[in-house]
């Protein structure tokens, strides 16, 4: 219970509330909302082990969890899933506290590298920009706004050229399969959208008027309220979440808990895979060497070892196995088993997070104004309110550009609109996970603290730039090289310049107007040197506040054989070695136009479908006795 006490704390100090909180109070908010929940809902830590299983999944996480639960669907096939996290606490369930998350031990507190040309108002000049990801079952799912957007149809069909079978039209049943959407509006779609699947989605109980104002904004600028995860993805529209009931719904929850009585399921946290054991001669993966509790497990896999750890400790782990770039491995005398482009092709959806919009009207999202005790015992009694919102993300939109495709549905800019800004938590919480420097907070936002505000973060889709993930040193405890060399490519910064541009454009609109918009129009530190409003100015405040949004991907390329740039093939088979697969957003040939946390579950379930199909079973499991169970079992998760 120490990080659940530790988070809260943080968030009711923030609010100035703990010192009027009574024992009495604290302990209903924290035991009762706690077991309230449902203690056996969670799932049992393994303490001992088997000397081997059928599979071996490491990393619980948005593709590792459904795979998990895929597998064990086959009541003859035993899986082993390691998570180096822990489990999920009531503070990670409430929506409206995402961004406390970060920076706990729920992360893994990832830097980049030093930077030269981004994040340069970050850290003291140091340059470097933060990569939260997730450390706990569910991973990134528990740690991220938990907002479900699946992507644009060209993105699948460009990834099928070389890899077959992963065309939209193919990998739509999948988002269909686990979703759960709850808007009878957009579930009647069913062409589109699924019902009864693990992932509850919906939009949240709690919005401000603010988010009615973004979508009234892009209908004057021409473009459509839709449904962005349906037929066409240009438009506006309410956020869609992964949260169920007014709490987020990790994948943790959505498809471990509900089958956590499975015999042939066994999970183990606060496991550190140390290395994937694969015999040189032979080039079969055989083993996974784990720590757990200061003691060393070394534990066989009959059939196939199933790498989902994502598209940072994904590289680094099978670099630590010994597939990697032969010269990387050679400095830091790792034995070569498969020289294979590990850790390449790093690709990360990159925004201009600074942007704020002053209003006269008391409609932001405040921390003192929201983080109150009223609404932090509505959502622990009655699951509703301002906790609810997804981390203040209340609504999203796909613009186009002057670089976009005059024809065709495939937008370079994602808005997400926020219902507040950074000075929105004075100073405590968004500018300590950004890492913004003092003198610059001091400056530019301190004067902001308190003040009614909203922000949209323009997002570059698809970025031209790639980075590199490496290992630091052969140890599975220090932090791998993350350079993601944002802006290496000009036309990156380009794209997010007009994009930062209609934002502009939006808040002069009617419906942002009445709110009594005005930009907040200060000269940005570090950018005194340029015209105001110009695209050199535009870009040097890009290039300041870069933010990053979490996506993390494309670091063990799915492409055919013969790609020089490709780590799997299009069934996520590791080339060159035998029984082991990468399924997560590593395996993305390109970057998705949308988040990733959707199509990570999709790549989980086609996944689990190909594994299938190359094991042949004695006999199918029992659909109908797990349906059941199902059911039984997920109003408890």
């Amino acid at each position: 219970m120490s990080l659940l006490f530790q988070q809260m704390s943080h968030l009711l100090g923030t609010a100035n509330l703990w010192a009027s909180l009574t024992p009495v109070v604290l302990t209903y908010l924290f035991y009762s909302t706690f077991d309230s929940s449902d203690p056996e809902g969670r799932v049992t830590d393994t303490t001992g082990f088997l000397t081997e299983y059928d599979f071996i999944v490491i990393g619980a996480g948005s593709s590792g969890s459904v795979v998990a639960n895929r597998l064990t669907e086959v009541s003859e096939w035993s899986v082993l899933l390691l998570e180096a996290g822990g489990d999920e606490t009531i503070v990670s369930d409430i929506p409206a506290t995402a961004f406390y998350l970060q920076r706990t031990d729920i992360d893994w507190q990832y830097k980049t590298v030093t930077q030269t040309g981004s994040c340069l108002a970050f850290y003291d000049n140091k340059y470097k920009c933060n990569w939260p990801r997730g450390k706990i079952l569910g991973g990134s799912s528990v740690l991220n706004y938990m907002l479900y957007v699946r992507g644009n149809k060209r993105d699948y069909d460009s990834w099928a050229v070389d890899n077959p079978g992963w065309s939209y039209d193919d990998v739509l049943p999948y988002f269909i399969k686990s979703e759960d959407n709850r808007n009878p509006y957009i579930a009647a779609d069913k062409k589109y959208h699924g019902t009864g699947g693990y992932q509850t989605v919906q939009e949240p109980p709690f919005t401000t008027p603010l988010a009615n104002a973004f979508i009234e904004a892009g209908v004057e600028l021409g473009y459509e309220n839709r449904d962005c995860n349906g037929e066409k993805q240009t438009g506006f529209m309410k956020s869609q979440g992964t949260i169920r009931r007014g709490s987020r719904c990790s994948t943790a929850k959505a498809f471990l808990r509900p089958v956590r009585d499975r015999t042939n399921l066994k999970i183990s946290m606060n496991s550190l895979v140390h290395k994937i054991v694969i015999d040189p001669d032979t080039k079969q993966a055989t083993a996974v060497r784990f720590e757990k509790n200061g003691q060393v497990y070394e534990v066989r896999a009959k059939k196939e070892i199933i790498l989902s750890a994502g598209a940072v400790n994904s590289p680094q782990i099978l670099m630590l196995s010994g597939v990697g770039h032969a010269d990387h491995l050679n400095s830091l005398k790792i034995p070569v088993i498969a020289d294979l482009p590990v850790g390449d092709n790093l690709q990360d959806h990159i925004s201009l997070g600074g942007m704020v919009f002053t209003i006269d009207k008391m409609f932001s999202i405040i921390d003192s104004r929201y983080f109150t005790i009223p609404s932090i015992l509505n959502w622990t009694i009655n699951r509703s309110g301002p906790l609810t919102t997804l981390g203040g993300v209340e609504a999203l939109a796909w613009v186009n550009t002057r670089y976009a495709e005059a024809s065709g549905d495939y937008p370079d800019i994602q808005f997400m609109f926020v219902g507040g800004s950074p000075p929105s938590d004075y100073g405590t919480i968004i500018k300590e996970n950004n890492g913004v420097r003092d003198d610059v907070w001091e400056q530019y936002y301190k004067p902001l603290e308190g003040s009614d505000t909203w922000q949209v973060i323009p997002k570059l889709l698809r970025p031209q730039s790639t980075g590199t993930i490496r290992l630091a040193a052969n140890d599975p405890y220090a932090a791998p090289l993350i350079d993601p060399k944002y802006f290496n490519v000009e036309q990156d910064l380009n794209v997010l310049i007009e994009g930062s541009k209609i934002v502009l454009a939006l808040s002069k609109t009617k419906a942002f107007q009445e709110m009594g918009t005005k930009f907040y129009d200060k000269i940005f530190p570090g950018c005194e040197d340029k015209t105001p409003w110009t695209d050199d100015y535009w870009g040097c405040f890009i290039r300041h506040y870069s933010s990053t949004i979490y996506h993390a991907s494309c670091t063990c390329k799915m492409g055919k054989e013969g790609d020089s740039t490709a780590v799997v093939n299009p069934t996520l088979k590791v080339y060159g070695i035998k029984g082991l697969r990468v399924v997560d957003a590593s395996i993305m040939p390109n970057i998705v136009s949308g988040n990733t946390n959707a199509p990570a579950i999709m790549i989980g379930e086609k996944a689990s479908d190909l594994i299938k199909e190359s094991w042949p079973r004695k006999k199918k499991y029992d659909d109908k006795t797990d349906k059941t169970a199902f059911k039984k079992n997920k109003k408890d998760a």
